[in-house]
C-alpha cells in the first residue's frame, strides 16, 4: 500500500515538474531547487499526519504561483538571461552575444530559402506558367524547410549522424516528388503536394528537438512551437500584404509597373524567407507569443464547439446527412484538422496540475462533436468507395479519417476521465505527443507508396 502511495505522489510531482520545465523563465537548476522546496514541504506535512495527496496540494498552494516564483528568482539572480522575460531592463552580455551569433545565421538560412525557389527557373520552369503550377505545388516545401532544418541543426548543435539521417530523408522526399512519372492533373500529384509538407515539417521537428525525438516533453515543445510559428507566419503574411500593396501603388504613381517583380520575386521569395524568419521570431520573442497563443485558443475553442454542436443539431432537425461530394468531404477534413490543432495547442499551454474546469468541459464537447462528425464523414467516404471503388484520393481520405477517429476517440475517453477526476491530464498529453509518429508514418506512406500502389494515377 505504501508503494502505491509513493508511486501516486511521484506521479503528481512528475506532472508538476513537467509544467515547471515548460516555463521558459526558469532554468533547469531553478526547477530542481523549487522541486527540493516542494519535497521538503510535503515531507513536513506528511509527518504532521496528512495524506500524500493532501500534502502535495497544500505544498503547491503554499509555494504560490509560478509567475510570482519567476519574479522572485529573477530578482535574486540578476545576471540570468531569463530575467529579461519577467523584469524590464537592458539585455545582458549573454543575451546580446547569442543574438549576434544567431541573427546572421538566420539571415543566411532565410536567404537560401528565398533563392531556392528561383533555382528551378535555371532549368526552364516558370512560376507564372500554368504548365509548371503542379511542379511548384509538389516542391514548395522543399524550398524553405531544408533551410529551416539547417538553422535548427546549427542552433541545437546536432551530431553528424542525425544530420545525415535528416538530409537523406529530405533527399528521399525530393526524389518522390520529382522522379515518379506523375501527370500534373493526377490525384497522386495532388496528394504529394498535400502530404510532403507534413512529412518534411515533422523532420524539422526532429531538428528542433535536438534529435531527441523520443522525449514526450520535447515533442510537446515542438507542438507548441508549431502553433506559435503559425501565428508569427500569419502576422508576417499580413505585413507582407501591406508591403506588396504599397510597392505596387508607389511605383504605379511614377509610371513603373512592378507587378512582374512582385509576382516573380517579392511574393515567392518573401514567403520562403518568412518560414525561417517566423521560426527565429518564435525563439527570440517566445515570452510575448506565449501570452497570445493560449488566449486565441480559449477564444476559438468555444466558438468552434458551438459551431459543431449547431451543425449536429441542424443535421438532426433536417434529417439530412453529409453530402458525399469530394469538395465537401475535403472541407470537413480541414475542419477536423483545425479542431485537432486547437486541442493540441490547448493541451500544450495547460497547467498539468490544475483541476478540471469549464474550459476543459468545452474542449470535451468540441472533441465529442468532432468525433461524431468524423464518423459521419467516414460513412460518406465508405459509401463513395462502395459505389465507385478505390482511388488515391478516396483511400487517402479513408486512412486520414481513420487516424483522426482513433485520435479523437481516445482523446475523448481520456478527457472524460480527467473531467470526472479519474485520471491525470498528463495521460492526454502523452497520448497526443506519441501519436505524432502515426501522422509522420502516414504522410510518408502517401508520398512514397501511393503513387506506386495506384500506378501513378
Amino acid at each position: 500500500m505504501t508503494v502505491d502511495r509513493d508511486h501516486d505522489l511521484e506521479g503528481q510531482i512528475a506532472e508538476w515538474r513537467a509544467y515547471m520545465h515548460r516555463r521558459r523563465e526558469l532554468h533547469h537548476t531553478d526547477a530542481e531547487e523549487l522541486e527540493d522546496h516542494l519535497r521538503s514541504r510535503i515531507t513536513e506535512l506528511t509527518e504532521g499526519g496528512l495524506r500524500d495527496d493532501e500534502a502535495f496540494l497544500i505544498a503547491v498552494k503554499r509555494m504560490g504561483s509560478l509567475d510570482e516564483l519567476s519574479r522572485e528568482f529573477a530578482r535574486e539572480h540578476s545576471e540570468r538571461l531569463w530575467k529579461q522575460l519577467v523584469l524590464p531592463g537592458e539585455p545582458d552580455a549573454a543575451t546580446a552575444a547569442r543574438s549576434r551569433r544567431e541573427l546572421p545565421v538566420m539571415v543566411l538560412c532565410a536567404a537560401v530559402a528565398a533563392l531556392a525557389i528561383k533555382v528551378p527557373g535555371w532549368f526552364g520552369f516558370d512560376l507564372s506558367a500554368d504548365d509548371d503550377v503542379a511542379f511548384y505545388q509538389r516542391n514548395f516545401s522543399l524550398f524553405a524547410l531544408p533551410a529551416l532544418a539547417a538553422y535548427f541543426a546549427w542552433q541545437r548543435r546536432l551530431g553528424p549522424r542525425v544530420i545525415g539521417v535528416l538530409a537523406s530523408l529530405f533527399v528521399i522526399g525530393a526524389v518522390a516528388a520529382n522522379a515518379y512519372p506523375l501527370a500534373d492533373d493526377s490525384q497522386s500529384s495532388t496528394l504529394t503536394a498535400i502530404h510532403l509538407p507534413i512529412a518534411l515539417w515533422l523532420l524539422v521537428g526532429v531538428a528542433y528537438m535536438g534529435g531527441d525525438w523520443r522525449s514526450g516533453r520535447r515533442r510537446m515543445d515542438f507542438i507548441r512551437f508549431t502553433g506559435e510559428w503559425l501565428i508569427y507566419f500569419a502576422l508576417l503574411g499580413l505585413g507582407g500584404g501591406v508591403l506588396t500593396a504599397f510597392t505596387a501603388g508607389t511605383f504605379r504613381a511614377i509610371g513603373v509597373d512592378a507587378e512582374e517583380f512582385i509576382g516573380s520575386w517579392l511574393l515567392p521569395c518573401g514567403a520562403m524567407a518568412a518560414v525561417v524568419v517566423a521560426a527565429w521570431l518564435v525563439e527570440a520573442k517566445q515570452s510575448v507569443i506565449e501570452n497570445m497563443a493560449p488566449v486565441l485558443t480559449r477564444v476559438f475553442t468555444p466558438l468552434f464547439a458551438a459551431t459543431l454542436l449547431a451543425f449536429l443539431v441542424a443535421i438532426i432537425w433536417t434529417t439530412s446527412g453529409i453530402h458525399v461530394e469530394r469538395d465537401v468531404l475535403i472541407l470537413f477534413d480541414l475542419l477536423l484538422v483545425v479542431v485537432l490543432g486547437l486541442l493540441l495547442y490547448a493541451i500544450s499551454a495547460r497547467d498539468l496540475t490544475a483541476r478540471p474546469g469549464l474550459f476543459d468541459r468545452l474542449q470535451l464537447a468540441l472533441v465529442v462533436s468532432a468525433l461524431i462528425i468524423d464518423v459521419m464523414v467516414l460513412l460518406a467516404i465508405t459509401g463513395r468507395i462502395t459505389e465507385f471503388g478505390f482511388s488515391p484520393n478516396k483511400t487517402a481520405a479513408l486512412g486520414e479519417n481513420l487516424i483522426l477517429l482513433t485520435n479523437l476517440a481516445w482523446s475523448a475517453w481520456l478527457f472524460l476521465g480527467f473531467v470526472r477526476g479519474r485520471m491525470p491530464f498528463a495521460r492526454l498529453e502523452r497520448w497526443q505527443t506519441r501519436y505524432m509518429i502515426v501522422y509522420a508514418a502516414w504522410a510518408w506512406t502517401v508520398v512514397l507508396a501511393f503513387p506506386l500502389v495506384f500506378d501513378f494515377a
